[in-house]
């Protein structure tokens, strides 16, 4: 997994006591807002915009962000619990997740928010989201299956894995549930989401994994 240059140093600066900081979670939770609007179908407004027109909205929005998430990583390290509270960090996390035009910040990210995850101080489950991110985007094998494509028939199938016997074993570790309940939960969303076109393909219902232990 992607580790710290200097985590030493960085685990001397996370020692110092934090306050907690209200107007940077109000922020946060403002971008978030904002963030959910890009990362999604175009809802409202936005359905009137052409995909030329849509594409330059998210490629803002993304990009203005990862600024910002910068300055604030830079002053804080990734954003925990104790200074922004469970939102604030949830927040902060979701926006890296998206800074996928910048894989080098999103790792830099994700070796101190291990540091804080080790001390209670970060939630596991975005943890281990992230290392997928960051490995799949560095073109490397994921750790937790979180990263997915689809086949012919809409199914969720996981991206190439490492050790893949003991995923399961791994996201257990992190409290996520199995990887067959979490591929058969994304091949649902999937489906709902391209209904019509599944339905005009043959396609009546999603095609479900057997879950272990069911």
């Amino acid at each position: 997994m992607f580790q710290s240059c200097d985590r030493k140093q960085e685990e001397t600066k996370n020692e110092s006591p934090v306050e907690f900081n209200q107007k940077l979670q109000d922020e946060l939770r403002k971008m978030a807002e904002i963030d959910q609007i890009a990362a999604y179908i175009p809802q409202g407004k936005y359905k009137e915009m052409t995909n030329e027109e849509w594409n330059s909205f998210k490629d803002s929005v993304f990009t203005t962000h990862q600024i910002r998430l910068k300055e604030i990583f830079d002053k804080h390290g990734f954003v925990g619990f104790d200074l922004a509270g469970e939102e604030g960090s949830f927040n902060f996390w979701l926006m890296v997740q998206h800074s996928d035009h910048n894989p080098d910040f999103q790792g830099k990210v994700l070796a101190d928010m291990r540091i804080k995850m080790e001390k209670g101080n970060a939630s596991k489950r975005n943890y281990a989201y992230l290392t997928d991110r960051v490995n799949k985007n560095l073109g490397k094998k994921i750790i937790y299956g979180t990263q997915v494509s689809y086949n012919e028939y809409g199914q969720a199938i996981s991206r190439p894995l490492e050790d893949s016997a003991n995923v399961n074993e791994r996201r257990a570790e992190v409290g996520l549930e199995s990887i067959e309940e979490y591929l058969n939960r994304m091949t649902v969303s999937h489906f709902e989401m391209n209904k019509e076109n599944m339905l005009k393909k043959g396609i009546t219902e999603p095609k479900l994994y057997k879950v272990p232990n069911e």
